[in-house]
């Protein structure tokens, strides 16, 4: 069986697993250039409208591959100390950016352990869901390095303001999906079988408006995350929306609501 798996599992869904259940799905070379590759294609696949990102096993992730057993990427081999180093962080950090970037919205679903690597997968994703039984640690500081890895510095700030970021980067404590909840982390906690039918359920209410306003939302917020003022926001927003009503969109929509149906959206 593949490393990572891809199926379709509903209108415009598709279902990215990590499959490497015997080592926690650690991040080992293969399994990036397996999600690296799945990301690629997905991003030029316009049957694919939105993505559940899951593990198989008894979690998600556990980060790094601690086993000294999962190889080594071509990239970085024959390399002096550094620059091995340097190769390794690369490798990693193409796939987090290849998720961030994929224009589709990605829905990261979750149980057992959301830790280090694993908790930098799921960051970058657009939407979190997790099983109660799911637990998060960046733990990249209890292996006695920077807990400012992968982009968890980026976002964890971000998504818990900079108080609790603080607290969980620097002791790399454990917490629980409802504390992850109650620092905006997650959008929902279930349980381990309703896991998937509710990623499935927010993955068809995405999936249900038009090609072009998921995607330009998408791009939009997370580009405006960063934005300078809220000028310079709105500049954004006001050319995205002009854009917008050349897809036919909007008049459809009108359409639509008058003629009480659901609407029928034209492709970007």
């Amino acid at each position: 069986m593949a490393i990572v798996e891809t199926a379709m599992v509903g209108e415009g869904i598709l279902r990215v697993t990590l499959n490497d259940p015997d080592r926690y799905n650690a991040l080992t070379p293969a399994l990036i250039e397996g999600l690296s590759d799945a990301f690629t294609a997905i991003r030029h696949d316009r049957e694919v409208r939105v993505v559940i990102l899951d593990g198989n096993g008894r979690g998600f992730c556990a980060g790094a591959d601690m086993s000294g057993t999962g190889g080594v990427p071509e990239r970085a081999r024959g390399r002096g100390p550094v620059g091995f180093i340097h190769e390794m962080q690369e490798h990693l950090m193409d796939v987090v950016l290849a998720i961030h970037e994929t224009p589709q919205p990605v829905i990261a679903a979750l149980h057992g352990a959301v830790v280090g690597g694993g908790l930098a997968l799921a960051l970058t994703c657009d939407l979190r869901i997790a099983t109660d039984d799911a637990f998060f640690a960046s733990h990249f500081i209890r292996v006695g390095l920077s807990s400012c890895d992968l982009g968890t510095s980026y976002w964890l700030p971000r998504i818990c303001g900079p108080t609790i970021a603080a607290e969980l980067m620097l002791t790399g404590r454990r917490f629980t999906a409802e504390e992850a909840r109650s620092y905006g982390v997650l959008n929902r906690v279930t349980s381990s079988e309703s896991l998937l039918p509710t990623a499935l359920e927010l993955a068809a209410m995405v999936a249900d408006n038009s090609e072009y306003g998921v995607r330009m939302t998408k791009v939009g917020m997370w580009a405006n995350l960063d934005a300078s003022s809220l000028r310079a926001a709105m500049e954004l927003e006001n050319r995205t929306q002009v854009l917008g009503t050349f897809t036919g969109n909007m008049t459809e929509a009108g359409e639509a609501f008058r003629e009480k149906r659901a609407p029928e959206w034209k492709p970007m």
